[in-house]
């Protein structure tokens, strides 16, 4: 079984974000991880755009795969999201990698991208490892 089908096999019982919302882990390796997310009408909201909440539960997600496979139970203790544009294409991208990864704690950057190339938003993700 390769990396990303293990991560696969092993988060889906986080059934929000892969079930109900529909992500995807694209790759995995230690401290990095990218997830996708195609676009359906249920992400939007009543404007028509991509819900915040779907971008934010991306990156969210994609910071706990960074953290969590394969390693020490990581929790979120702080996360700040910078939402940038809405995206152009049909398929949003999420790329997590490390500031700073200690002992027991750990800061990881996350950035959502679409398709097309266009930046969406930025996620600063700040976790504990618990023992």
């Amino acid at each position: 079984m390769s990396d990303v089908e293990e991560a696969r096999a092993f988060f889906s019982q986080d059934k929000f974000a892969m079930q109900t919302t529909g992500i995807k882990i694209e790759e995995v390796r230690p401290s990095y991880a990218k997830c996708s997310l195609r676009i359906t009408d249920a992400h939007k909201n009543a404007a028509g755009i991509v819900m915040g909440g779907a971008i934010f539960t991306l990156a969210d997600f994609t910071f706990a795969v960074a953290t969590n496979f394969r390693q020490v139970l990581t929790v979120t203790t702080s996360s700040s999201i910078q939402f940038i544009t809405s995206p152009k294409g049909e398929i949003l991208f999420a790329e997590c990698t490390p500031i700073k990864d200690s002992r027991r704690v750990c800061c990881y950057d996350v950035l959502v991208t679409d398709n097309l190339g266009t930046i969406v938003a930025k996620l600063m993700c700040a976790g504990m490892h618990l023992s």
